[in-house]
């Protein structure tokens, strides 16, 4: 049966189409059971109807135009119950419902499976025979494992608009229907109205073959050609930029440029061809295998990475097959929607035109919504049920707070946004005004809003938002733009840059956080559970030589500084380990200032990223500076809900109960000893986890530059006497959900709604 279910999943992943996906499907399974009747019914959730959508061994006329409603007959029963029903007379059962324009009055036996998708029913798969029989056990759990697996790939037509289509007889996509909501994540805050338009990538790795070539040198020559003029388009790129990004957002371009270099994806083109490989296929094999590396990584701004070098990969092959984009009218209010939208494709469209992107794939760690929060421009990534087919000039409201987009908005609905943002308009002007004060409540308790920096470009956008420090600066980032490790003068040079820029503010340095899924090009590292392995504070534990040099750089980079130098481990899980990089640390700040630097002692602190953490915070407290929870991945771990997958995404809860509780006991345990505790995450940089965090009494929250504004705004429009009184209550409640309704209501009754806004009528 295995085999048999493998080849028939195999055969319809092949279909040419979804129709014939359907067709081939009932033929398959028809056949493998040796029964008379196969059929599938397809859930209408317009009409709240069953379309009887494909079929063998029945009225093959009554497809595409039969329907059940939800409480017709036993198709309706299945799905009702969301189990198999199996049946050896079906006639008798009070649900039975004859429908005598398929043919079907001499069928007794039957078996319907329902086919679900994320708990959602998306449609009844069913088998009919004539004699009065039950289908045994084995045909029922064959019929169940294949509506399991067929489950994803009709979920996915009815994101592409495929079902929809035969839903509707082929006539409409599905896009004239008003006010369609998807969702995604929002990869870039604001709202946006416009008008959609599809952009694809130029060329196609997956149909480049890996033949073999006589002629090297004209292969090298080819590739030469092709690499030139991709730096010729990113330098074009640039320019178009120049005056709408800040010059450290340009950088970002240069990280381009230095991937195309020899030692760097070029020269690993060029050792391909060398073996004997033409240009295309050389180019293909490197791209795939840096692709791969980068997507087996765990942590999301690093998987992102992947996403750039495809799109130069697609570039290149674009000219090494004389490609050349077609032209494309580009409206004032374009929306830019993309499978996978990447800086690239921004190159042809007038920056004054762009009004908002959307991507099927990646998140806000991509470099598209990086420069999309720096241009002001709503993004929302990771859309993977928007119907891209179909959908070009369609017009579109990009909703970058909540991740959603409309499509074709109602006149009411349009309107509703367009005073939303006038509203977001008249408030944005009123956070500029608080940049320079602090976030002090209106009972006098301050508490520090400090920034997660990754690029270079985060500086500025971080230094115009009012940020009062680093909290996080991912000293990893360097290290993937090298083929090597770093030198220490290297790293000491891109520490003091961000330090200058930020005296005499304090700034935290986490120390190198690789390994498992984060391995480096030139490091890697391959486990089983690489969520469970050789990462952070292990690997530089156990490479002495890369902590070392990593530290002195630090302490170099602070030297003559006023700012507060605050190094930070990651992963612990263990006291141990903080008592060893403390000696490295010791032994490093000894080396430095015999070598005549000027340095002050730096601040040294954990990072509470585990549970094993939570439970010796109190401990961990007595040994460093100060705790510093990584909330994103503390609830990761709590939860053991990785929040990148789409499968399990909806369970990764902010404010789960659970993650409460552990922040709390975190909180505590650091006011005992009298350290200081923040938090650098997502949950930081939102007004519920601000209020909440206030209220627990951390004094550091750090987070995306792009969040700041508001937050500042609700610290210092609250009492922590009301925020306790709301955490009180909230530490009573037993489900996310609950709390998160119950904090939004909480923050609208103290005056302070703008920031949780409603943005549905």
């Amino acid at each position: 049966m295995l085999e048999t279910l493998r080849r028939i999943v195999q055969i319809v992943a092949s279909s040419d189409s979804f129709r014939e996906s359907l067709d081939v499907l009932v033929h398959e399974v028809r056949a493998a059971l040796g029964t008379e009747v196969c059929s599938i019914y397809l859930l209408n959730k317009e009409k709240d109807r069953f379309l009887f959508a494909a079929n063998e061994g029945l009225n093959t006329d009554a497809v595409g135009k039969l329907e059940l409603g939800l409480n017709q007959g036993l198709v309706a029963l299945v799905a009702e119950r969301a189990e198999p029903i199996n049946l050896d007379n079906a006639t008798v059962h009070p649900r039975f419902h004859l429908v005598p324009e398929i043919g079907e009055e001499a069928f007794h036996a039957f078996l319907g499976v329902p086919v679900i998708h994320r708990r959602q029913v998306l449609g009844v798969l069913v088998v009919q025979q004539r004699e009065r029989r039950r289908f045994d056990e084995s045909e029922e759990a064959f019929l169940v494992t294949l509506s399991a697996q067929l489950a994803t790939g009709i979920a996915h037509a009815e994101a592409t608009g495929d079902v929809d289509k035969i839903l509707k007889g082929d006539a409409d996509s599905g896009l004239a229907r008003q006010d369609v909501l998807y969702r995604g994540v929002g990869g870039a805050p604001g709202i946006s109205l416009g008008t959609a338009v599809v952009v694809h990538p130029a060329a196609d790795l997956d149909a480049v073959s890996e033949k073999m070539t006589d002629d090297v040198t004209l292969e090298l020559q080819v590739l030469d050609r092709a690499v030139e003029s991709v730096r010729g388009d990113i330098g074009r790129i640039s320019e178009q930029f120049a005056e709408s990004l800040p010059p450290e957002e340009l950088a970002l371009f240069d990280v381009y440029l230095h991937m195309l270099d020899d030692n760097a994806l070029a020269g690993d083109i060029r050792g391909r061809i060398r073996k004997g490989y033409w240009a295309q296929g050389a180019l293909k094999q490197v791209i795939r295998e840096h692709v791969r590396r980068f997507e087996e990584m765990e942590d999301p701004y690093l998987r992102e990475r992947g996403a750039d070098v495809k799109d130069l990969g697609l570039r290149v092959l674009g000219y090494l097959q004389d490609i050349r984009a077609k032209k494309t009218h580009f409206p004032d209010d374009t929306i830019l929607v993309g499978a996978e939208v990447t800086p690239g494709m921004l190159a042809n469209i007038p920056a004054d035109k762009l009004k908002g992107i959307v991507s099927i794939q990646g998140s806000v760690s991509s470099h598209v919504a990086i420069l999309a929060q720096a241009l002001d421009i709503p993004a929302v990534m990771g859309a993977v049920d928007l119907p891209i087919i179909n959908m070009d000039n369609e017009p579109l409201i990009v909703d970058g707070y909540y991740g959603e987009v409309f499509c074709n908005p109602s006149p009411g609905q349009i309107a509703h946004y367009q005073d939303l943002i006038e509203e977001e308009r008249e408030f944005s002007e009123e956070l500029e005004e608080l940049r320079d004060v602090p976030g002090i409540t209106l009972d006098g308790v301050r508490i520090g809003l400090w920034v997660n920096i990754g690029l270079t470009g985060d500086v500025s956008r971080s230094l115009d938002r009012g940020a009062e420090g680093i909290g996080l600066f991912r000293t990893e980032v360097p290290f993937m733009t090298k083929d090597r490790f770093p030198s220490e003068e290297e790293q000491r040079a891109i520490y003091r840059e961000h330090m200058e820029a930020f005296e005499p503010k304090p700034v935290t340095m986490r120390t190198l956080d690789i390994g498992g899924d984060k391995a480096l090009s030139y490091f890697p590292i391959h486990e089983d559970n690489p969520f469970l392995g050789w990462r952070g504070i292990r690997v530089t534990l156990d490479h002495p030589e890369i902590f070392m040099v990593q530290a002195r750089a630090m302490l170099k980079a602070n030297a003559g500084l006023q700012g507060m130098l605050r190094i930070m481990l990651p992963m612990i899980s263990s006291l141990s380990e903080v008592e060893e990089a403390k000696r490295l640390i010791e032994r490093a700040f000894a080396e430095v200032r015999e070598e005549g630097f000027d340095v002050k002692k730096p601040l040294v602190g954990v990072m509470v990223e585990v549970p094993a953490a939570v439970y010796q915070s109190r401990q961990l407290a007595k040994m460093v500076d100060f705790l510093a929870v990584g909330s994103n991945d503390l609830t990761q771990y709590m939860l053991a809900v990785d929040r990148n997958n789409p499968r399990v995404a909806d369970l990764y809860k902010d404010y789960h109960p659970a993650v409460l509780n552990a922040l709390l006991e975190v909180s505590k345990s650091a006011s005992a000893e009298n350290i200081k505790v923040g938090i650098c995450g997502e949950l930081a940089g939102t007004p519920v986890g601000a209020v909440l965090l206030l209220a627990m009494g951390y004094h550091v929250l750090s987070m995306n530059a792009t969040n700041l504004p508001k937050v500042k705004w609700v610290i210092r429009n609250l009492r922590r006497s009301d925020a306790r009184r709301m955490l009180a209550k909230v530490l009573r409640m037993g489900t996310a959900e609950e709390i998160q309704t119950f904090m939004h209501k909480q923050l609208v009754e103290a005056g302070l709604g703008r920031v949780v806004p409603t943005h549905h009528e």
